[in-house]
Formats: C-alpha cells, structure tokens, sequence
C-alpha cells in the first residue's frame, strides 16, 4: 500500500504550554497562565488600560480554525462580556485580522467558556486584542486554546 500523503490531523490544544506574551498584566497574572492548562489560574492585563493583547506562539505555523476561551469556572465570577478581535501571523512582526472585534459572553453557569470559529488560515502567532470587558476594567483569561479541527 502507499504511504499516507497527508500528516494525521493534529488534535489537542496546540497553545497549551507554549511560550505567550502579553502587553501588560497585573500583580502576579501573567500570560503563562493562560496557557497553564489550569482553568483556575488566569492571566490579568494592566487596569484601565485598553486595547491590551495577549500573544501565543504556536511554534510553527498552523491552520487553527477553533479558539476556546476560558474564564475560572467558579461561581463567584459573575457573567461579563469581552470584546475582542483575534489577528495571526507567520513572524510575529505583521499581523492579518482572523476575526473581526465581537463581544463573547462568560457566564459561569455554562462553564465560563465561549468558542471563536476562525477561518483556518496559517498563522504561528494568534494575537487576542480585547478592547472591554464588562465584568472587570481588564482583560482576563485563564485558558487560551487552539485547535485545528
């Protein structure tokens, strides 16, 4: 038989453990704990102080077609709303727009979580921008993550 002439579709969450940055945080919130694979620890940026981004490096140029995002499942985080924009690119210098900024609901009754479809385009850099939150005057995130499928 001939070998497969596709790589098998990588699964899992392709940001977690990945290298992250971010354009400010507060305290002790820093971007590694978006990426933590701890849905209880969560990274923070700077008060007051919109647009603030978050950016993971993927490692090598991938076609992610699915962002879930997360907030800390507890109940004491009351339902807010983030609005964001989702941008990707191959060398972390120019950036294309993946989705345009939208407003996601985090509500902890539905496990403080909300999905971005993203259109697949190849990118090693995915850059989150959060233009608001109404639950909180920062951007906060404990879980970024990336899939292809």
């Amino acid at each position: 038989t001939d070998p497969p002439t596709d790589p098998p579709a990588e699964t899992g969450n392709l940001a977690q453990g990945r290298t992250v940055t971010d354009s400010g945080h507060a305290d002790v919130y820093t971007a590694s704990r978006a990426v933590d694979g701890d849905a209880n620890s969560y990274w923070e940026s700077s008060n007051h102080a919109f647009p603030q981004t978050i950016t993971v490096d993927l490692g090598a140029a991938k076609a992610v077609k699915r962002l879930v995002l997360k907030l800390p499942p507890a109940a004491a985080w009351s339902t807010r709303t983030q609005t964001l924009s989702v941008s990707g690119s191959t060398d972390n210098s120019t950036f294309s727009s993946l989705k345009s900024s939208a407003g996601y609901t985090f509500d902890p009754s539905g496990g403080n979580r909300a999905t971005v479809t993203l259109p697949g385009t190849s990118a090693r850099y995915l850059r989150l921008t959060f233009t608001g939150n109404t639950g909180w005057p920062a951007a906060q995130l404990s879980e970024l993550e990336a899939y292809t499928s």
